[in-house]
């Protein structure tokens, strides 16, 4: 089956397409030659929305996941008495204020790895809120201080973007990898890179905003402690 272009990587703003159906699976997932929804992974969600028809009648996307060869995308939507063929044309819109949220709280998330630079061991990302467990002994963590420092680091409003590194490269650079649970996906001979211009530099395959500063106000909401040495520590747009 042909792969799925990812619109989504080329342009996190792209809200809606056209595309054409290139197969149904058993279970209703679409897929799809081209979209702007990302698929669950990472600890990012998959984007939700709907698939519009050219007659106009519409299905809801409930989740997007990515199908067994990892190269197709597979849109669960389904609606009473709606259906689709390979071949036909839709319009993939997403729940855009779902995704916008969503890629302010990853950035959010990036930046709150510098503010502290431990392993990180798990983490997730909600609606307009998120979390990342470290591998950090020590307790006494500050709510207030440590979101004066990640809150410092937005108001930079410095640039987000993207390279590639092969492989080899990244065999080469390991401590440019923090997650310990979530490992950079690999068999394409590259690497994607999410650069925070000045902060940081790490693997991820999620959507990102284009600057700092459009994560707006943030704050650490909760420190927990899950183990002798791992604290959870939740962050929310504020």
């Amino acid at each position: 089956m042909t792969a799925t272009q990812l619109l989504f990587r080329d342009d996190p703003y792209a809200r809606d397409c056209e595309a054409t159906v290139v197969a149904v699976t058993p279970e209703g997932g679409v897929v799809l030659d081209r979209t702007v929804f990302y698929a669950q992974g990472g600890g990012q969600p998959g984007d939700v929305g709907t698939l519009t028809k050219s007659s106009g009648a519409a299905a809801p996307v409930a989740n997007t996941v990515y199908g067994p060869d990892r190269s197709t995308i597979l849109h669960l939507a389904s609606a009473p008495d709606w259906h689709v063929e390979p071949g036909e044309t839709v319009t993939a819109a997403l729940d855009w204020e779902r995704r916008y949220k969503r890629m302010r709280i990853h950035t959010a998330l990036h930046l709150l790895s510098v503010v502290l630079p431990y392993p990180v061991t798990g983490g997730a990302i909600g609606e307009g809120d998120g979390r990342l467990d470290f591998d950090i002994q020590e307790a006494g963590l500050d709510k207030a201080e440590l979101t004066g420092k990640l809150q410092a680091l937005v108001a930079r409003d410095a640039p987000v973007g993207e390279r590639w590194i092969t492989d080899e490269e990244l065999d080469a650079n390991p401590t440019l990898v923090k997650t310990m649970s979530v490992k950079p996906p690999r068999g394409s001979g590259r690497v994607r890179l999410v650069e925070i211009e000045g902060i940081d530099l790490q693997p991820c395959g999620g959507t990102h905003v284009r600057r700092t500063g459009e994560i707006g106000r943030v704050a650490v909401t909760d420190i927990e402690k899950k183990g002798k040495q791992n604290r959870r520590v939740r962050i929310a747009l504020v």
